[in-house]
Order: structure tokens, then sequence, then C-alpha cells
């Protein structure tokens, strides 16, 4: 079962990686990284289901939903309890099981990197390294103004061209995997998936100053 840690540093929380410095990109690796941005810009609306893996090789399932800019929905089979859910400001986690409900500013996470309106691998995001592998390619990026914050590498298939998933590694260098199964764009989402609301039973002194 995935823990409320283990799902953020997947798909919500900043991964904290020490700046280094990265070799120049190729002219083929920058066109191939502008082909991904381009393709990330035209995804309006998409579904499927992922697999998440932690450090421990641990892996969790269920559901995404994507609204671009900025909206997202992670909802975990059980026996996990998370939901995730991105509203275009914050990202949302509740886990029901523990009672707890948190959020965070979209822009200190890396789902930031692909969720944003305009895709600039030469601005916000920073592309460090593009890998070729068999079937696809990896487009690792950086946030340009707080390049210590975190890392993530974003895995497309060549053909067709598709998001595959992404890869999160933190401070000590463990990865989070998760990967994307069935992930095709659709139109018509709800918008109340994107909308998570505290669940828990409001207190007399919760919400005051």
């Amino acid at each position: 079962m995935p823990t409320r840690r283990t799902a953020l540093a997947g798909l919500a929380a900043t991964a904290a990686v020490p700046a280094a410095a990265a070799p120049p990109l190729s002219e083929a690796d920058r066109a191939l990284a502008a082909q991904a941005a381009a393709w990330l810009e035209g995804l309006v609306e998409a579904r499927g289901s992922f697999v998440q893996t932690d450090a421990r090789g641990r892996s969790s399932r269920g559901e995404v939903f994507i609204r671009r800019p900025g909206r997202a929905r992670f909802a975990y089979a059980p026996p996990s309890s998370l939901l995730v859910v991105a509203d275009g400001a914050t990202v949302s986690v509740s886990d029901p099981r523990l009672k707890t409900f948190e959020k965070y500013p979209l822009a200190a996470t890396p789902l930031s990197l692909f969720l944003s309106r305009r895709i600039r691998l030469d601005g916000d995001a920073r592309v460090t390294s593009v890998r070729r592998s068999s079937g696809g390619f990896e487009v690792t990026a950086r946030d340009a103004r707080r390049p210590a914050d975190g890392q993530i590498a974003l895995a497309f298939s060549q053909s067709p061209l598709g998001l595959a998933g992404w890869t999160v590694t933190d401070a000590q260098g463990r990865t989070t995997r998760v990967q994307l199964q069935d992930f095709r764009a659709v139109s018509g989402l709800a918008p109340g998936l994107f909308v998570l609301e505290d669940p828990r039973p409001r207190s007399p002194g919760r919400g005051k100053m």
C-alpha cells in the first residue's frame, strides 16, 4: 500500500536533488525535447491507468485523469485509499484511512512541469538530458527558477508519440516511477474530478485565524 509520502514523491511533491551542471544538449536532443513539449501542449484531456513503483519495489495502481492546464486526478485502487487532485493552483492529498488531508502549491511540484499551459523547455522548465531507448525516449527536466528543488524524467513512446510515464528522484537518490497504461486523449471529463474538498468534519476551531 502506498503511503502519503510515496504518493507525493511519485505524483505531487518536490523531489529535492542537488543541482549539477549538465552538458549542453545536441541539436537532435533539442529537437526531440521540442517535439515532446509540442505534444504535451496539444494535450487537453486524457485518462488512463497507472502503476507506481517506489524505491523499495512496492507497487500500487490506480486511475489517472488529466485536464490541461493545471488539473489532474490520481485515484489509487484498494487497498489504498489515497486520492491526489491538482485543481489548477494547488495539489490536495486525501487519505481517508488515516483521516489526513493536505494541500501543496502546484507550482512547487514536478506535476507543474507538464501541466503548465505553455511548456517552455528553455524557460521555466529546463531540460538537462535526453536519452533514447528502444521504442521511445526520456526527457529529464528541472524547474529553472529552483534548480535544486526537483527533477522529473518524462518518458515518451515514439510511434505513436505519447506520454508513457515519469520518474522522480529524491535527495537520497531514491526513485519513484509512474508508468501510464492505456493513456489516451478524451473529451468531456467532469469538472468535479478536479475538485477535492477536505472530507474531515469541520471543528469549531479549524479554519480560524
